[in-house]
């Protein structure tokens, strides 16, 4: 297969050198069939294997490092996962360690130890609801059919859409109302905990911020951002006794979900690097504190390879 060959061309050692940096949120121990395209623990082994074979896969601090100094290898790549789920610790990581992979976790502290995001209380709301339609008329938003799997996604990616830019409390209480409305039992164990962060750590992953209650930072001010931003970062520096010089953007779509001005917070808050999800790869003299990110959701090993190229190619 030409793949490698490819790719050792397009992202040689040294000076013009390009990082690849892979995003995931979740890998499900087994596929779901709400969202049958999730990363699971099969499709994830499989592409762990892929990236196994043809990169040169770095811990993200290192890779920073050595992007700076024109020193990264050629088909460097890293591997990141943002918020914090549980299943990271007990599905991602013993695939991991069985290729012999690192990883960076980027960490919404506000929702370890029982926590939950806004949108898993929304999908779990709508997942778990017995109800055939789901009034939420009283909140301005419709009648919804619940009768077959398409309609349950509909009627997720309708409410998401709808509440994804709120304030973080008025998301909490439009999601609590939806809940109620709902009438739907809820996991409590998505996130993980702070041990298993810990442990995380001490299996040589790396740990990063990724601020408190996943807000949107472009909507916050310079002194609220930097209550989230720091707020996750000493909070993990105490707890794994060490500094943390990572950060992920939530959401990560410059002008969208973060600005220049999260950007000079970031920085000024003595950062390394962090990570955005905006789609490409970063060579030397981009900006460290809006690295590129993206995720090739193909199935098959050829698919995939030829994903990793063409994101390669948006940068040469």
């Amino acid at each position: 297969m030409l793949i490698k060959p490819l790719l050792q061309w397009m992202a040689p050692a040294g000076a013009r050198a390009q990082l690849s940096v892979l995003i995931f949120h979740r890998v499900l121990a087994v596929p779901d069939s709400l969202f049958p395209d999730e990363m699971h623990a099969r499709r994830f082994d499989a592409l762990c294997r892929w990236l196994a074979s043809w990169f040169n896969v770095l811990p993200l601090d290192e890779a920073v490092a050595r992007l700076k100094t024109g020193h990264l290898p050629a088909r460097a790549a890293c591997i990141t996962f943002d918020d914090g789920y549980a299943d990271n610790h007990h599905v991602a990581l013993p695939i991991l360690q069985k290729h012999g992979l690192t990883a960076t976790f980027f960490i919404a502290t506000g929702f370890l130890d029982g926590g939950r995001m806004w949108n898993d209380t929304l999908i779990e709301s709508i997942r778990g609801c017995s109800l055939p339609v789901l009034d939420l008329s009283s909140l301005g938003w419709g009648a919804h059919t619940l009768g077959a799997l398409d309609d349950r996604r509909t009627a997720i990616s309708f409410l998401i859409h709808q509440i994804k830019y709120l304030s973080v409390a008025q998301r909490i209480t439009a999601t609590e109302q939806v809940a109620q409305l709902a009438r739907a039992q809820f996991p409590c164990e998505l996130m993980m905990t702070t041990h298993q962060v810990k442990a995380m750590r001490h299996a040589g992953m790396q740990i990063g911020a990724h601020t408190e209650s996943h807000p949107i930072l472009a909507q916050l001010s310079d002194v609220q951002a930097q209550q989230e931003i720091q707020g996750s970062k000493r909070f993990l520096e105490q707890l794994l006794g060490e500094r943390v010089s990572l950060f992920a953007y939530p959401n990560g779509k410059f002008g969208e979900d973060y600005s220049q001005q999260s950007v000079d917070v970031v920085r000024s808050l003595g950062f390394d690097a962090a990570v955005s999800t905006q789609w490409g790869t970063s060579g030397a003299g981009d900006d460290l504190f809006q690295i590129r990110r993206f995720t090739p959701w193909d199935h098959a090993k050829l698919r995939f390879g030829i994903r990793m190229l063409a994101n390669l190619k948006n940068n040469n």
